[in-house]
C-alpha cells in the first residue's frame, strides 16, 4: 500500500473515530418531567360594621356619646395591626369661628373589648384625645397594649387572625370649656376614620 493510500486510510479512520466519539456524547438514558407551579397572593380584607360609627345632631357642650362597632378580618391573611387614621372637616355655618371645633370633640376613650383582659379595667385604652390631637397620630386598634406571657388573663393577642373580629367601644364628648362657645352653634364636624390594616411579617413557606 502506497503512502498516499495509507494517509487516506488514516484520515478516514480518524474521521470515523471522531464521529463515533461525537455520536457517543448523545448516547445516554434520558427522562424529563414537567412541573406546573403557582404563586398566588393572599388578600387583606378588613371590614368595619357599621360603616357609620356615629351620626348625631343637636349637640351642646358637655354632651357625650357611647358607640360600639366591629372590626373583622374577612381576608385570607392574618392582620398584624390596624392603624387608626383621623381626618375631619369643620362646617362653619355662620362663618364666625375663631377656633377649631375639632379641638372640642374629644375621644374620651377608644377600647378594644376583645383585647381587654379580666383584670385590665380601663388601662388598655387605644386612644384618648381630641380629634385635633388624633389627627397627628395612628394608634393600633387591634393591639393589646398590656399583653405579656406572664399575664394569661390579659385578653387576646394583638392582631386579627383570619375570620376573627374585635368589638370596639368608643366614647365621644363635646367638651364644655365653661366659657362662651356660641361660635359653634349650628356648626358640625365631619369625622373620617380610616382603619388601615397591615400584613404580618414575611416567613418561609
Amino acid at each position: 500500500m502506497g503512502i498516499k493510500a495509507k494517509l487516506s486510510m488514516g484520515v478516514a479512520c480518524a474521521a470515523l473515530g471522531l464521529s463515533l466519539i461525537g455520536g457517543g456524547t448523545y448516547a445516554y438514558f434520558h427522562d424529563a418531567v414537567e412541573t406546573n407551579n403557582t404563586f398566588a397572593a393572599g388578600t387583606l380584607d378588613l371590614s368595619v360594621k357599621p360603616s357609620t360609627i356615629i351620626d348625631v345632631n343637636n349637640l351642646k357642650p358637655g354632651d357625650w356619646m357611647n358607640r360600639t362597632f366591629v372590626l373583622k378580618n374577612e381576608g385570607s391573611l392574618p392582620i398584624k395591626s390596624v392603624n387608626l387614621l383621623t381626618d375631619y372637616t369643620v362646617i362653619d355655618a355662620k362663618g364666625d369661628n375663631t377656633e377649631d371645633m375639632g379641638k372640642y370633640i374629644r375621644v374620651n376613650f377608644l377600647k378594644n373589648l376583645d383585647k381587654d383582659g379580666i383584670l385590665d379595667g380601663d388601662e388598655n385604652v387605644i386612644a384618648s384625645a381630641t380629634l385635633d390631637e388624633l389627627k397627628g397620630e395612628a394608634p393600633d386598634a387591634v393591639k393589646n397594649y398590656l399583653r405579656n406571657i406572664l399575664h394569661l388573663l390579659d385578653g387576646e393577642d394583638s392582631g386579627l387572625k383570619v375570620g376573627d373580629s374585635d368589638k370596639m367601644y368608643v366614647q365621644f364628648e363635646f367638651v364644655d370649656n365653661h366659657k362662651d362657645q356660641n361660635q359653634f352653634q349650628g356648626d358640625s364636624v365631619k369625622l373620617k376614620w380610616t382603619f388601615d390594616a397591615q400584613q404580618t411579617e414575611g416567613e418561609a413557606r
